[in-house]
């Protein structure tokens, strides 16, 4: 077995030595020994730990590929993340002050895409192996919140009741404030029998909702979310910050980002994460693609009581970004575009008057871009607030403010 140092972590959070040579689970300063298979070395042994390697809190951390760092410190994956971005605006010739990053406990995540197998006595659910199609079954996680917890027999019970054993089903499991959304794909097709046994269990096991490949079977109540003042029951399979703790932290950033901003309109806005909140202070435009999304935003704002005005529009942005004219009277522009970040709209944004940008990206590399795109243009990058709401993975988001000068 050959001897390799361990120079720095890729962004998938493998150790990496000359080469060069991906090592999984090491870190950066360890001599470690193992078989290489093409790029990559197996049956990785450490000769030499880093001080910042620890134990992991999971037991199932080694086989489970759920969790990619819990055997490095937690001040090791929040400078790493946080160096990250940094990394990234460089490449674009980028500087700006970093606050401190925000980090979610332990067993917070409100939502997880668990694997449910059916198998010759029962099913079996959890995470799929390190690089593998095996399911590791997870019954005493340190990521998920214990309300998502509690979904994971119910998931066993759909899997013995709506899959053969040679599927899987994917199971979402959201736990809102009312109860516990489950939303299920890859199933087998619905008819009159399965239809009531899906039905039965969502009344026994006290499920808000059962969404059963897109529609929905069966709702005690409507599950709900609070966001700011309104109460929103979003689509199934909506797209949700994972956190509460992750949800908080951003939306503080946009609030400071956005300052007294009387005319606001929010770009990719979802079922109105942001939207909702800012209506507090500020008239709000929410731009949205899905329209599921925005009429769940839309209606969370008729029910709430103490809002400034919320309008809505359905438009794709990458094809049709808002343009200069439509921007003549906002004061600010919050975005929170998917991993492509927002291209388009940004060389609109540039040649508005728009003073105060918010943007939120799940993407350091395309936020990066985006946002050199905006400093040609004269804004100034005034901070970035990095939040890490999936912890121990490679996985990192931030908020950033950007104005331009009058």
């Amino acid at each position: 077995m050959s001897e390799y140092k361990i120079h720095r972590l890729g962004h998938h959070g493998d150790g990496i030595a000359e080469g060069p040579v991906y090592a999984p689970l090491t870190l950066p300063g360890e001599l470690v020994s193992g078989t290489l298979e093409g790029q990559t070395l197996r049956d990785v042994r450490i000769i030499t730990p880093s001080a910042e390697r620890v134990a992991p809190p999971c037991r199932h951390f080694k086989s489970c590929g759920g969790c990619l760092l819990q055997h490095a410190s937690d001040p090791f994956v929040a400078e790493w993340k946080v160096d990250f971005v940094r990394h990234a605006l460089t490449a674009h010739g980028l500087e700006t002050t970093f606050r401190p990053i925000k980090t979610s406990p332990p067993q917070s995540r409100r939502r997880a895409t668990v694997t449910a197998r059916r198998t010759k006595k029962a099913a079996m659910v959890g995470f799929h192996g390190r690089a593998s199609d095996v399911i590791i079954e997870i019954p005493d996680c340190k990521l998920l919140s214990p309300a998502v917890m509690a979904g994971l027999p119910i998931a066993e019970q759909l899997a013995v009741i709506g899959t053969s054993r040679k599927a899987a089903l994917a199971v979402t499991l959201t736990a809102c404030d009312n109860g516990l959304d489950v939303s299920v794909e890859n199933g087998k097709e619905l008819d009159g029998p399965l239809r009531q046994e899906l039905a039965e269990l969502c009344e026994k096991t006290g499920l808000a909702r059962l969404t059963w490949e897109g529609e929905t079977i069966a709702q005690r109540v409507p599950p709900v979310l609070r966001m700011g003042r309104a109460d929103v029951t979003p689509p199934a399979g909506a797209f949700l910050q994972a956190t509460a703790h992750g949800e908080a932290a951003l939306l503080h950033a946009v609030r400071e980002a956005v300052g007294d901003a009387a005319h606001i309109v929010d770009l990719f806005a979802g079922v109105g994460t942001f939207a909702l909140p800012l209506a507090l202070h500020a008239s709000v435009h929410a731009v949205e693609s899905e329209e599921p999304m925005l009429a769940a935003l839309d209606k969370g704002w008729r029910m709430a009581k103490g809002l400034k005005p919320v309008t809505t529009e359905t438009r794709d942005l990458f094809r049709r970004p808002m343009l200069p004219d439509e921007l003549a009277k906002i004061d600010a522009v919050v975005l929170d575009p998917p991993r492509a970040g927002a291209e388009a709209q940004i060389a609109e944004i540039v040649r508005s008057k728009v003073a105060k940008v918010a943007y939120v990206s799940c993407n350091p590399v395309s936020f990066a871009r985006d946002a050199a795109v905006l400093v040609a243009a004269g804004y100034v990058l005034e901070w970035i607030q990095v939040v890490d709401q999936f912890r121990w993975s490679s996985h990192v988001e931030l908020a950033a403010c950007l104005t331009k000068p009058a």
